[in-house]
C-alpha cells in the first residue's frame, strides 16, 4: 500500500468498475500459478523497518515531511502518522554474507536518519510502541499529508457505518477506550521480513512462517506499554488488530473475518487462495482505477495491500518484469536495535528453511488452530507462554527456542550456505537473549520496576540505550 492514491473520492461507479478488474486480475493471476510463471530457484530477504520522530522530551513530533526532505533518500519513506517514518533496504540474496550486508545497509540508513533527526533538534526511535504516545496524539491532525491515508480512514469509517472503533485489551491491565479513526493503527510500529520464495515451495514456506510465528513474536517482543498501561508483551498485535477492524461483505463486517489477523487456515495447493480470498471474502476499500495492463496486478496489489494478514503473500516484478513471490512476515516488533533485528531476520530465515523442508510436512504434524493459539498466547505473555510444537513437545515457548529452535534456526541458515561465523553471531544474539529472558518487552517492565519511573523516562532511557547499538541482552537495568 505504499503508493500514493491521487483522489479520496470515489463513487459507487469506482468501486464496481474496480472489482471487475481484479476479478480479471485474480483469474489471470490463477492462470500464473498454474503455468508456473513466476521467478524460481531464487531466495532473496530485505525488511521494513518503521520508526518514530521525537522531539528533545521525546514525545511524538509530526516532522516526517521536514525530515524526508532533508534525508531525500530512496530507501526512507512516509507512514500513516506524521511522526513515523519507514526505512527499507536493497533486498540480497541470503547466501554467504546475506546477514552482514543488511545489517551494514540498515545501519548506515539508519546513521543518517538519526543524524538528520539530530540535525532538527528531535531523535529517531525504533520500538513496537513508544510508551509516552497519549491517546489525544493519535489524531487525524497529525496524519501524514497523503491522500491514500485520508482515503483509508474515510473508507474504514464506511464499512464500518461510521461506528467508533472499540479498543479493548485485557493483558496485565485493562486498557479499554472509543477511537474515532484509524490513527491508532500509527502507534503500532514493526520490523517486517521479506522473504522471497520460488512457485514450488511457496506453500511449505509461508506455512512455516506461520508455525515459526509464536517464536519470532516471543523473541522480539517490544511493546508491552500502551497509553500507560502495562498489557500484553507484544500489544502491537490487539492493537493492530483493532485500530483497523472491518470484516467482510455485507452481514459479515462485523463477524469473524477480519482484514488484520493470522489468516483462516494454511496454503493448500498454491498461495493463490490467499488471492482468491481476497477477491471472495474482503471488500475494496481502496477503489484506484490504474491505466496499467492487467499484467502489471495493480489492481490486485493494491487490494492486497488492505489486508493485513501477519504472513502476507506478496506479488512483486523483477526488473524484466517477471513476476516474483514473497511471504512478509509481519509479527517482528520494531527495535530494540539494528543487531536485534538481523538477529531476528536471521532467526525468521533459518526456522522458516528448516521447517519448509522437513520430510513431514509440519502443517501435518500441527493444526492451524495450534500454530495461531501459540502465535497470540507469545503475543500475550513473551518468552513465558505456553506452547505445542510440531513433535507434540508441550512447554514454555523459551525452553523450546533454547532446546530444539536455536538449533533448527543453524541447520536451516547452513542449508542456505550462509557463512559460519555470522550463524553463530546471530542466531547467538537470539540465543543470549532467550538465557537472559531479557527481550524488550521485559527490559522496559524491569526498568520501569527498578526506577518507578513514568513513560517518558522509561522512553529517554530507551533511547539512550538504543543510541550504544548494543543488543537488548546486553542493556543494563
Amino acid at each position: 500500500m505504499g503508493e500514493e492514491i491521487d483522489t479520496s473520492l470515489f463513487t459507487e461507479l469506482d468501486f464496481i468498475e474496480y472489482k471487475n478488474r481484479l476479478q480479471a486480475e485474480t483469474e489471470l493471476l490463477g492462470e500464473w500459478f498454474q503455468q508456473g510463471r513466476f521467478v524460481a530457484n531464487k531466495r532473496m530477504g530485505g525488511y521494513e523497518l518503521e520508526s518514530w520522530l521525537v522531539d528533545k522530551q521525546y514525545n511524538p513530533s509530526p516532522i516526517n515531511e521536514e525530515f524526508l526532505k532533508r534525508m531525500n533518500s530512496e530507501w526512507v519513506t512516509p507512514e500513516l502518522s506524521r511522526f513515523n517514518v519507514e526505512l527499507n533496504g536493497p533486498p540480497v540474496e541470503l547466501h554467504k554474507d546475506a546477514l552482514r550486508t543488511m545489517e551494514r545497509d540498515l545501519k548506515a540508513t539508519w546513521s543518517a536518519c538519526v543524524q538528520t533527526a539530530h540535525g532538527m533538534d528531535a531523535d529517531i526511535i525504533m520500538i513496537g510502541i513508544l510508551p509516552n504516545i497519549q491517546e489525544d496524539q493519535l489524531v487525524l491532525s497529525n496524519m501524514s499529508r497523503m491522500q491514500r491515508y485520508k482515503a483509508l480512514n474515510e473508507q474504514v469509517f464506511r464499512l464500518r457505518q461510521g461506528k467508533p472503533l472499540q479498543l479493548d485489551i485485557v493483558g496485565r491491565e485493562h486498557l479499554k477506550t472509543t477511537h474515532h479513526d484509524v490513527m491508532l493503527e500509527s502507534a503500532t510500529t514493526s520490523f517486517q521480513i521479506h522473504l522471497m520464495v520460488s512457485p514450488q515451495d511457496s506453500v511449505s514456506f509461508y506455512n512455516a512462517s506461520q508455525i515459526a510465528s509464536a517464536a519470532l513474536v516471543a523473541v522480539s517482543a517490544n511493546s508491552p506499554y500502551l497509553f500507560g498501561h502495562d498489557v500484553w508483551d507484544e500489544s502491537r498485535i490487539p492493537l493492530f488488530e483493532q485500530a483497523v477492524e472491518v470484516g467482510g461483505f455485507d452481514g459479515a463486517a462485523f463477524g469473524p473475518t477480519r482484514r488484520v489477523g493470522f489468516g483462516s487456515g494454511y496454503a493448500r495447493e498454491s498461495l493463490f487462495e490467499c488471492f482468491a480470498e481476497n477477491l471472495e471474502h474482503y471488500p475494496v476499500l481502496l477503489p484506484k482505477l490504474y491505466d496499467d495492463a492487467p499484467e502489471k496486478m495493480s489492481h490486485l496489489r493494491l487490494h492486497n495491500g488492505t489486508i493485513w494478514r501477519w504472513n502476507r503473500p506478496l506479488i512483486g516484478f523483477q526488473e524484466d518484469g517477471t513476476p516474483h513471490l514473497r511471504i512478509e512476515h509481519r509479527v517482528v516488533s520494531a527495535g530494540p536495535t539494528v543487531v536485534d533485528e538481523i538477529a531476528n531476520a536471521a532467526f525468521y530465515f533459518g526456522l522458516a528453511q528448516y521447517l519448509s523442508t522437513l520430510e513431514v510436512p509440519p502443517e501435518e504434524l500441527i493444526s492451524f488452530s495450534q500454530a495461531r493459539d501459540n502465535f497470540y498466547e507469545a503475543a500475550r505473555v513473551g518468552l513465558n507462554a505456553s506452547s505445542h510444537w510440531i513433535n507434540g513437545r508441550k512447554g514454555v515457548i523459551s525452553t523450546l527456542i533454547q532446546e530444539e529452535l536455536v538449533q533448527a534456526a543453524k541447520i536451516g541458515l547452513w542449508a542456505l550456505e550462509i557463512d559460519r561465523e555470522d550463524i553463530d553471531y546471530y542466531i547467538g544474539i537470539i540465543e543470549q537473549r532467550v538465557q537472559k529472558g531479557l527481550n524488550g518487552a521485559t527490559w522496559q517492565r524491569q526498568y520501569v520496576e527498578k526506577h518507578q519511573c513514568d513513560m517518558c523516562q522509561l522512553t529517554e532511557a530507551y533511547a539512550e540505550h538504543q543510541h550504544t547499538g548494543d543488543p537488548v541482552h546486553r542493556w543494563s537495568v
